[in-house]
């Protein structure tokens, strides 16, 4: 054990991990037929016809895979029990293409549509959240309460003036005349 290694003792289980593909070509064209329950030269046949597409080996030898066994036993279906001619099958497994692929692209179209939405919809809270500091609800301010703070000190009697609040006629507690106008400045954001 010098070198780093450790040796496995006798009866020691080892875990063993293997992918199976579906798509893989593994079956030469007689197993293939055996398992979808048919003679070899109706696979050449079908594979004339474009039905089936298996897989070359280097030697150019024929490779079904697993999927493919599975679409021979399907035209056996369609053709045995449904009553379909070769043509009717093309016609299916075609439509039946279109139908995988829409339905892929109806999923892209959903997730694409679910993310304009949430994007939307914090585009509509971030303006929401703008247009809080600028809208004033109606009525919170009283106009007879808020006096100019400019006009004030030049107001007679104001503070600073030299004349006491409660010498003069209009002070607190006292009715005046209508109230005075005053701005109130707002900013707004400007428009791209």
């Amino acid at each position: 054990m010098s070198d780093g290694r450790k040796r496995r003792r006798k009866g020691a289980k080892t875990e063993v991990t293997a992918a199976f593909d579906e798509r893989r070509g593994v079956f030469m064209i007689s197993v293939a037929a055996e398992l979808a329950e048919m003679h070899p030269q109706t696979l050449r046949m079908y594979e004339t016809r474009g039905l089936i597409t298996p897989k070359r080996s280097p030697k150019n030898t024929r490779l079904y895979s697993f999927e493919d066994v599975e679409r021979l036993r399907r035209i056996q279906q369609m053709t045995a029990q449904e009553g379909l001619n070769l043509a009717g099958v093309e016609t299916v497994l075609e439509l039946e293409a279109q139908l995988a692929r829409a339905r892929v692209e109806v999923g892209r179209m959903r997730e694409r549509a679910a993310q304009l939405e949430r994007r939307m919809l914090a585009e509509i809270d971030r303006v929401k959240r703008s247009f809080r500091a600028e809208i004033v609800p109606y009525g919170a301010y009283d106009a007879h309460g808020i006096s100019p703070a400019a006009s004030s000190a030049a107001r007679p009697g104001a503070a600073g003036s030299g004349s006491s609040s409660a010498a003069r006629p209009g002070a607190a507690g006292s009715v005046r005349g209508p109230a005075e106008r005053i701005t109130i400045p707002v900013k707004r954001p400007r428009r791209k």
